[in-house]
Order: C-alpha cells, then sequence, then structure tokens
C-alpha cells in the first residue's frame, strides 16, 4: 500500500496525469493530503534545526527522518550540500516527494548587514527596510535559504529590553509602514523567484511589553491597546502578503501565545484574514510548562494544536504525541489536515513543487557593489544627530584623536543578528578614516565597551591632546542587545563615561558616536562632548558611512523611532501616552534639588513626573538634527469641520533657514481630545520627507480622513468619534505648530 501511495503521489506532482495541471492550487493540496498518514502530516508540522548551524557529518538518523517524511523545514542549515542532499531525499525519496523549507534568521543582512531594525526605522524610511530585505534575500537564497524570521514587528517602548534592537520603535503607524516594506523587499516580485524568500511576521504578540523590560516576561495588555497598538504592524505585514507568522515567547493576559486560540485562531484567522501558517518560537510550546499553563509536553501538544498552532520549532511535543492525542479524541485528524494544508499551501506559492533546488547559477551572490552602497546609504539615513554645538561637519585637515572601544570593532558595529556577518568585511571608522585621512590619530583607550581597565587612558589622552577634535566611537557591544540581553542600566558600560570626562579636561571638541542596540542614557556626560551623533549598530559600512557625515559628504539623516531617556528609571517612557487626570507641566513641576529642607509635606506640583528626573525624555520620538535649521510656518487647514467620511487637507510652510541645502522629516501628529476611552496626547499620522535648498521654502499638504481617527473602543468597534482634535505639523513629536477641527456626525 505504501508503494501504491509513493506511486500515485510521483504521479500527480510531476504533472503526469491528464488534468492535474489544471486542478486549482487547494485542489492540488487536497489531493497530496487525502493520501497521507497521519505520522506524515505530523511530520510537515515539524520545523528541525539547531541553535546556530548543523555541524559535523550529517546525521544518518536525521537524513532517515526526511526519507519517512517527518520532517517538513529545517532551521540552521548552512552547509550547501546538506540542504542539497537533504532536499534530494524529501522529494526524491519520501512517501510523498514533499519539498522542504530551509529557514534561518536573516534579520537585517546574511553577508552584507545592514543597521539593526531600529536603526533602520530611524531612517523613517520605508525605502530602507525594501533594500534590505530585497538583498538579504538575494544573499541568503543563494545558499538555499528561503524562509526568514523576519520582520519582527514588536512595538518596543522600553530601551531596558534587549530585543528593543529588532524592533520597529513605539509607533504603530511607522511600524506598520516599515512592515510593508520589509516584506515586499524579502519577496521580491514574486515568492516563486529563486532569490525570493519568504517572512514570518514576529512575534504575535505583544512581546515588546514584557514588564520590566525582562526579555520573556509576561505581558498585561487590554484589548483596545492590543487592537490599536501592538495589532496594526501585523495587519500590515499579512495585507502586503507574509505567508508566515511565528507566536511570541511572552504570555499575553495570563495565556502564552503559543496556546492561545484567542490569537491564533481568533485574532489572526478571523480578524486579519491571515491564511499562511503560524510556526512556534524556539521551544515555545513545551515552555508552557515552565510558564504553568500545561502540565506535561503531551498536554503541551494538546493546548497547541487545539489553539492555531501549525509548525513546532525545535520541540517534539506534536511528534511525540499528537497521534495519541487524536486517538483519545482529544485533538481532531482535521485540525492536522488544515495545518498540513496551510503548511503545503505556502511550499506551493515558493514554487518549490516545481523548483525545490536553490539555484546555482546565484551561488553565493556576496558583497555586490551595489549591496555595500545600499547597506552605506542605510547607515546615512538611520543616523540621529542629537546634538551639534555649531561643530559638525568637520573641515578637512582638521586634526582628529580617534578615540574609543567601538572605533575598530569590526564584529561589534554588525549589532545583534548577524549569524552570517563577517568581521573581516566590515569597515569599521579606524579602517575608514585611515585609509582616507592617515593623519588621523587613533588609540581605543579602552579595549571594549564593558573594559573598566583604566590603562588606556594615558595614551588616549596624549593622542587627543595633540588633536584639533576628539571623535569618540563607544557605546555597547552586539552582545549586550537582542534576545535575552535586557539592560537594567542603560548608561555606557565599562569606564566609557570617566574617558571622555578625562577627555574632556583637556579643553577639545569632543565629537561622541554611540553605536548601541538601544537608546542610551547619557544624561551624566552629554554636557561633556559637543556633538551626538546615534548610529545604532550600523552594519558593514559603518566606518565610510560615518566618514561621510563627520566631513558634511553625506548629512545624517535618521529620526528617533523611540522615545529617549534621560535614565533607565522612566521606562517605559513613549510619545503617545495618556494625559492622565493630572498631567504634568512645566510651570508647576518642582526638581528634587529645589526642594527646601525640612519643607511642609505636599504634593510638589500636583501632576505626574518624578521628581529627579522630570516628565520628559531626553530626546522625544521623532526627533532628530540636520546640519541646516528649518522653520514652520502658515499652518492651515481646508476645513475646520470634519464629516464621516470626508478628509481635509493640512498645509505647511516649511523653510531652510540654515546655510547648506538639506533634508526634513516633517511630521503631522493629531490629538483626540475627548473619547469614550480616554486617547493619547499625540499620534503619529503623516510624515514626509523633503529636500530643501538653502533659503527655500516649501509647502506641504497632508491628506487626512476620518478614518484616519478611528481607533477601537471598549466595545471593540473600531470607529471615529465626533468631537475636537487638535492637530500638530513640526519636526517631532514634542514641537511644531497646532490648530484644531472637529468631527461631525453625518
Amino acid at each position: 500500500m505504501q508503494r501504491l501511495h509513493v506511486l500515485i503521489t510521483g504521479f500527480l506532482l510531476v504533472n503526469s496525469f491528464c488534468g492535474f495541471a489544471q486542478m486549482s492550487f487547494d485542489a492540488r493540496i487536497d489531493s497530496i493530503v487525502a493520501i497521507m498518514s497521519l505520522r506524515e502530516k505530523i511530520g510537515q508540522t515539524a520545523l528541525r534545526g539547531t541553535s546556530s548551524r548543523v555541524k559535523g557529518t550529517l546525521p544518518e538518523e536525521l537524513k532517515q527522518a526526511v526519507r519517512e517524511g517527518k520532517v517538513g523545514a529545517f532551521l540552521n542549515v548552512m552547509n550547501t550540500d546538506y540542504v542539497d542532499e537533504l532536499q534530494r531525499l524529501a522529494t526524491e525519496e519520501s512517501p510523498h516527494g514533499i519539498p522542504l523549507i530551509f529557514a534561518r534568521d536573516v534579520i537585517h543582512g546574511f553577508r552584507t548587514i545592514f543597521p539593526i531594525p531600529l536603526g533602520i526605522a530611524a531612517s523613517w524610511d520605508p525605502e530602507v527596510a525594501r533594500a534590505c530585505g530585497r538583498i538579504s534575500a538575494i544573499e541568503a537564497s543563494s545558499v538555499g535559504i528561503r524562509w526568514t524570521f523576519a520582520p519582527m514587528l514588536d512595538i518596543a517602548r522600553d530601551s531596558r529590553w534587549g530585543r528593543i534592537a529588532e524592533s520597529p520603535g513605539e509607533d504603530p503607524y511607522l511600524a506598520s509602514l516599515l512592515a510593508k516594506g520589509y516584506v515586499e523587499g524579502f519577496h521580491g516580485n514574486s515568492l516563486k523567484d529563486p532569490t525570493s524568500m519568504v517572512t514570518c511576521a514576529k512575534h504575535l504578540i505583544g512581546y515588546g511589553a514584557a514588564i520590566g523590560g525582562r526579555d520573556y516576561n509576561t505581558a498585561i495588555i487590554h484589548e483596545p491597546l492590543l487592537r490599536n497598538l501592538y495589532v496594526p504592524p501585523f495587519t500590515a505585514a499579512i495585507k502586503a502578503g507574509a505567508p508566515t507568522v511565528m507566536s511570541s515567547f511572552n504570555e499575553i493576559n495570563g495565556l502564552p501565545a503559543s496556546g492561545n486560540k484567542f490569537l491564533l485562531t481568533g485574532l489572526l484567522r478571523g480578524e486579519l484574514h491571515f491564511d499562511g501558517f503560524v510556526v512556534s518560537d524556539w521551544n515555545s510550546v513545551t515552555e508552557m510548562i515552565d510558564h504553568g499553563f500545561a502540565r506535561d509536553e503531551k498536554h503541551a501538544a494538546e493546548l497547541a494544536a487545539n489553539a492555531g498552532l501549525d509548525m513546532e520549532m525545535t520541540s517534539k511535543a506534536y511528534e511525540d504525541h499528537i497521534e495519541s492525542l487524536i486517538e483519545e479524541g482529544s485533538l481532531s485528524e482535521d485540525q492536522i489536515d488544515f495545518y498540513v494544508k496551510n503548511i503545503l499551501k505556502v511550499k506551493f506559492r515558493m514554487g518549490l513543487f516545481e523548483r525545490p533546488y536553490r539555484d546555482k547559477d546565484t551561488e553565493k551572490r556576496f558583497y555586490l557593489p551595489d549591496h555595500l552602497q545600499k547597506a552605506k546609504e542605510a547607515a546615512i539615513k538611520s543616523s540621529v544627530l542629537l546634538k551639534n554645538e555649531q561643530l559638525l561637519p568637520l573641515k578637512k585637515g582638521t586634526k582628529i584623536a580617534l578615540i574609543g572601544p567601538l572605533a575598530n570593532a569590526p564584529r561589534e558595529q554588525l549589532g545583534t543578528w548577524t549569524f552570517d556577518g563577517e568581521a573581516d568585511q566590515s569597515i569599521t571608522p579606524f579602517k575608514a578614516f585611515n585609509e582616507q585621512s592617515p593623519e588621523v590619530l587613533f588609540s581605543p583607550g579602552l579595549t571594549f565597551s564593558r573594559d573598566r581597565s583604566k590603562e588606556g587612558f594615558d595614551e588616549a589622552l596624549r593622542l587627543a591632546q595633540k588633536s584639533d577634535v576628539i571623535l569618540f566611537v563607544g557605546g555597547e557591544e552586539a552582545i549586550l542587545s537582542g534576545e535575552a540581553h535586557s539592560r537594567a542600566d542603560i548608561g555606557l558600560p565599562g569606564a566609557q563615561e570617566s574617558l571622555i570626562e578625562k577627555l574632556a579636561l583637556l579643553g577639545k571638541p569632543i565629537i561622541l558616536v554611540i553605536m548601541a542596540g538601544r537608546p542610551i542614557a547619557i544624561s551624566r556626560i552629554i554636557d561633556k562632548v559637543d556633538a551626538v551623533l546615534m548610529c545604532w549598530h550600523p552594519g558593514s559600512m559603518g566606518g565610510p558611512a560615518l566618514y561621510d557625515m563627520i566631513y558634511g559628504k553625506s548629512e545624517p539623516g535618521g529620526r528617533l523611532p523611540v522615545s529617549w531617556p534621560k535614565t533607565a528609571g522612566q521606562c517605559p517612557i513613549f510619545y503617545n501616552h495618556k494625559n492622565t487626570g493630572r498631567p504634568a507641566d512645566s510651570t508647576s513641576f518642582v526638581h528634587i534639588d529645589e526642594i527646601p529642607v525640612g519643607a511642609w509635606q505636599s504634593s510638589l506640583g500636583n501632576n505626574s513626573h518624578y521628581l529627579d528626573a522630570g516628565f520628559s525624555p531626553h530626546f522625544p520620538f521623532g526627533y532628530g538634527l540636520g546640519y541646516s535649521d528649518y522653520a514652520y510656518s502658515k499652518l492651515s487647514l481646508s476645513h475646520k469641520e470634519l464629516a464621516m467620511n470626508e478628509a481635509l487637507t493640512v498645509t505647511v510652510s516649511v523653510t531652510n533657514t540654515g546655510t547648506r541645502n538639506g533634508e526634513e522629516v516633517v511630521q503631522l501628529y493629531v490629538q483626540d481630545v475627548v473619547g469614550s476611552i480616554t486617547r493619547p496626547v499625540r499620534e503619529l499620522k503623516r510624515f514626509r520627507k523633503i529636500s530643501l535648498d538653502q533659503g527655500e521654502t516649501k509647502k506641504v499638504s497632508f491628506r487626512l480622513s476620518s478614518k484616519d481617527l478611528e481607533f477601537m473602543n471598549h466595545q471593540l468597534e473600531k470607529r471615529a468619534e465626533p468631537g475636537l482634535f487638535r492637530v500638530w505639523v513640526g519636526p517631532n513629536s514634542s514641537s511644531g505648530l497646532q490648530n484644531s477641527f472637529s468631527l461631525k456626525e453625518n
């Protein structure tokens, strides 16, 4: 009987009988599933692999599992000979010839590394995300990797959280635009293109709301907030065609995501109309035991399978227990059929049944000149100028002392989640400056970011004394951000602050360049430096990008995608917060140092703030300087009243008042003043990047409709409510010109 199944399936898959090629997509899949054994179906739900890559010889046990149809996809198989052999076994020797998918965490580059995703978010440019995705896919697919666990779409409001480095920031509108860009970039023109990679929108959901910024921690999110803040980026990714979604590690409102039927079936398939497949995060099915949600692995399999999880990553609860669960009646085989059909649907969309093997003609398409140029442009567009006391850009011939632990750290500037990035292909600031300006003096001062030894201080100070300007490149090593790398203290690690303080005593101008996976608290030393440039972890071309920005060949183009805290004690901090009943007010705020000794007990201003850190971030969401200055004027609205299902136009004039040409990111924010549930103080609704010559004025117009004013209320109805709306247009979330309009019922 099994031999008959093999013959029939092979007959079908090569389109050898009349009419199969004309069968509908779903009919083809149904015809395959109908002749699969239960054990073979369970095999399709298995994603196998290791934490980094399969090493050594290919185990015979693993090869046999593929022959028997017990594996649906592989993770971290990077040896191309193994990729070819495993795919051959699957398509030529397994019972039904079903091809495998090979997956890898290709997050912000494969060999050519782009800035970390939080840096790409700082570009405020979906085209940067699209370029990152396209180049990543071209490079990774050349070695057989056709599925990536990206984009990561977790809204992140807490800089302590290590995975903020991978996030699109704190705003759902910006994150949604980036989500679309990533998906379109990874996919290319068609999923059947051999250079295309299937995306996986992750992590569903609320992972970025982990309590205390501690990775894997509990998230508590009420339903309106869930839909208003955390769901929109996933909606955008699914609309853009993301065919897979990953469930998150965390529990949300008491239910771990991998066993949460409300999320995986009700929200994802019911409300968002997702028709691909859901894969668990690493061992997250069996981790439900540690959560206290599952009694054992069998119970975990039951919970996940009944919740709507199609594929299990690395753990084997499905493999070991689904058969017995079906025999006992705790799980329906129809449910497993549904999952297998979802998985096969994606494999068909990828063209794997027609073209299962990697395209050897495109093998190892790494570091192409266009790829490196795009990575350099991304690093420039992502860098955020936070402070500039008329120092930058420098004039050619300025004698620079290049100092700091990340000035020549090729591996570290690549950032987190760069398994395949190569340090010897990473161009550091030292290398870039030394090649183009060999007179630059270099001394790291510290051997790595956490170094507390001051042995290198004297040499750094000696060279700095000979310079006109000190360029200090510091921050945090790549390993200090990313998964499982949360920090309670988000200041510069090691003795970096001490070195900067010593350098400041020389009286030389200091440019602080930060390479890090999160905003870094710099309140204690910002007055010691004359310029601050946040480069995030900029990727392979960080050095050449920095060189061009320092000398003004290019201008830092980034704007903050997250609010930058003064101290970790302010976290979580975000611009789209609520007013509270006692909103913070600068006129009544009393700083801790202003409280008289022996003062009578009082509420000290009666508003929501910290005595020592106040109520505002160090730098607001959307903030970023250029090398020129801009003035906003003449904010006008086409209508002062807006009816439901209508739109108005918001227009503002922006003038370049500086001394050089440049670019400005014009941002529009709205506040719904009174709502059936309280609304944020501001919400980003539109933005536009414009180029302005010195002295030039441009009118910038935005169309705003009643649809843009909708939100999910407590009845879980998405609607706009009549009332007063304030609108601001300006350079960031805390400033700008203000106007208002009213939304009326029809």
